[in-house]
């Protein structure tokens, strides 16, 4: 796979990322939802924080997240530029401009969208508004989106330990981004020999 190749990917996943948050952003309320079907809703949300909401408590946590996420992009370019320039498997190659497009979709939110962006509670969120955004920069929320309610109810009695227990699954909302990043991490682990065998 070569270089133009690999940009072509990454410009792909980043554009269909930031049109699809930009769209919620601007059309939807936060935690308004739409069902697509009953296992699939397309459900506004924020992270603050991680994966899976989690966060780096202090003030200065989310400036720390957000520099370090930048630190972390720099990091898989030089590996991307790296493998190119070794002309690694094309697999290889593949995986790392998914994860590099996902880490590059998230951090444009978490960078400037709190200065693009007013807040999004009870109103559609403004954009460029007098108030000059809902946050400063490297402060911004990273919009979510898919939601997979797969199965949410009571657990069979006869299941050991947990029956008549309340479950739900799949929980995490999720965006493009995040599924660059889990298909091109995951492409890695299943085809770890195919894609480290030089």
């Amino acid at each position: 796979m070569n270089t133009k190749k690999a940009v072509f990917l990454i410009i792909l996943v980043v554009l269909i990322d930031q049109l699809s948050k930009i769209y919620i952003k601007t059309h939807f309320i936060l935690g308004e939802s739409v069902t697509v079907f009953p296992w699939f809703k397309i459900l506004f949300v924020e992270n603050e924080g991680m994966a899976w909401g989690a966060k780096i408590p202090g003030e200065y946590g989310k400036l720390f997240l957000s520099i370090f996420r930048i630190f972390a992009i720099f990091g898989i370019g030089y590996w991307l530029r790296d493998s190119l320039l070794k002309k690694e498997p094309n697999l290889l190659i593949i995986c790392i401009s998914l994860i590099f497009s996902g880490a590059l979709g998230n951090i444009i939110d978490s960078v400037v969208y709190g200065r693009i962006f007013g807040d999004s509670y009870g109103k559609l969120a403004p954009v460029f508004p007098d108030s000059g955004g809902y946050a400063p920069v490297f402060y911004g929320k990273v919009v979510d989106l898919f939601y997979f309610p797969l199965y949410d109810g009571i657990l069979p009695d006869f299941i050991p330990f947990v029956g008549g227990t309340h479950f739900s699954f799949f929980d995490p909302v999720f965006n493009v981004a995040d599924s660059a990043i889990c298909v091109g991490v995951t492409l890695l682990l299943l085809f770890n020999k195919k894609v480290f065998s030089n």
